[in-house]
């Protein structure tokens, strides 16, 4: 890495082109050793200039929408496979014309959209996303199978064969999860499911493999798909669908020291980035992003807290102060590693506050700017 972040806008997401091409490999090279297909979902990585070099490597997209949906189309250039926890009679049309896949959230909305894809688009195959009612996922806000869950169906509700119509099944109960979470998954989920599945053309075993991080067991990962593969020979297709997998550890959220804040003996380094509009994960989740050249706080160093620029309270970084070996001054640059997967597509203008621009460190070296937010871009989301 030899990235000029000095040289750079700021704030600004910078995704380093080199890095994402090692994890396009990484996934391909799964794929291909596995048996099965890996696509991209967009609800994690949305980044479509990079959709030429995504298509390289990866089997297609996922959309959770019908604007996802149509941003494959038109800018990776195939069609998505769709899912969404809602459809809408009004939208169906343009879904349709966008999808190759449609997988539907409740009996209820397979029963009221299945004649209109029959009788508009009988080319495209229909799936139901099921709840296997186990995860090892903590967080509630991201555990679709915690109790009273609205995301999938669970066993009690389907029969012993699958309603007419319906050619695939899809769970998604992981969250940066590896192998072996994914192995004590799939026990649970053939446990219920397994008569089901060899009914199936195709399952999809949904997102949240953390396939690319450093620790992540690769080789037991397509072990386990081989081994499932086995087991329903019948399955024409197997799908995984991560989206942090595709962007992880892949770029940066370069900020800037705007101000010194001092209170009770705690400073406060005031930024040009949000952590509410901008890293709203670290809010949510909660984490602590890593910051490039700091730790964690230590007594002996220069010790700040990070603050975002709008007027919310809670807009601080809150789950542990930051040192560094200087003491921080206005103007000095704080960049924010692993800022790509998921926090680029759930930004938002809150407080009318400097959005980041959007570029690409390029693999033969230099940096291009991609997008520059404007006040128009803030007025037009508003009327």
């Amino acid at each position: 890495m030899n990235i000029a972040f000095d040289k750079l806008p700021s704030p600004c997401f910078v995704l380093d082109e080199t890095l994402l091409d090692i994890n396009l490999q990484i996934l391909d090279a799964v794929q291909r050793e596995a048996g099965v297909e890996i696509i991209c979902a967009l609800k994690g990585f949305a980044m479509w200039s990079t959709f030429p070099m995504v298509k390289q490597y990866l089997s297609g997209a996922t959309a959770s929408s019908l604007h996802e949906a149509r941003l494959i189309y038109e800018e990776m250039g195939c069609k998505a496979h769709t899912y969404a926890p809602v459809f809408y009679m009004d939208e169906m049309d343009e879904i349709l014309r966008y999808s190759s896949h449609l997988s539907f959230n409740s009996l209820t909305q397979l029963e009221r959209f299945l004649p209109v894809v029959k009788n508009r688009a009988a080319d495209i195959s229909v799936g139901l996303r099921i709840n296997p009612e186990y995860s090892e996922v903590d967080t509630d806000l991201y555990n679709p199978a915690m109790p009273g869950s609205r995301l999938g169906i669970t066993r009690d509700l389907l029969g012993d064969t699958l309603p007419d119509g319906v050619e695939g099944l899809h769970f998604h109960v992981l969250c940066e999860n590896d192998s072996y979470v994914l192995e004590r998954t799939l026990e649970r989920v053939e446990a219920a499911f397994g008569p089901l599945i060899k009914q199936c053309r195709w399952f999809n075993m949904g997102g949240g493999h953390h396939i690319t991080r450093k620790d992540y067991d690769v080789k037991h990962l397509v072990e386990l798909l081989k081994g499932f593969r086995k087991r329903y020979p019948g399955l024409e297709r197997v799908i995984l669908e991560p989206g942090e997998a595709v962007g992880w550890q892949t770029g940066y959220l370069v900020s800037t020291v705007q101000d010194i804040v001092y209170n009770k003996g705690i400073r406060i380094a005031m930024l040009d980035v949000s952590f509410s509009a901008h890293m709203p994960d670290c809010l949510e989740m909660p984490y602590k992003p890593r910051i490039l050249g700091a730790g964690d706080a230590e007594s002996g160093k220069a010790v700040y807290r990070m603050g975002g620029g709008t007027c919310l309270a809670g807009d601080f970084m809150g789950m542990g102060d930051y040192s560094f070996d200087k003491e921080l001054q206005v103007g000095d640059r704080i960049v924010f590693d692993d800022m790509i997967h998921y926090t680029m597509v759930k930004t938002t203008f809150f407080n009318g506050v400097r959005h980041p621009s959007i570029g690409i460190w390029r693999k033969e070296g230099g940096f291009e700017l991609l997008r520059s937010f404007t006040y128009e871009d803030y007025r037009d989301k508003l009327s």
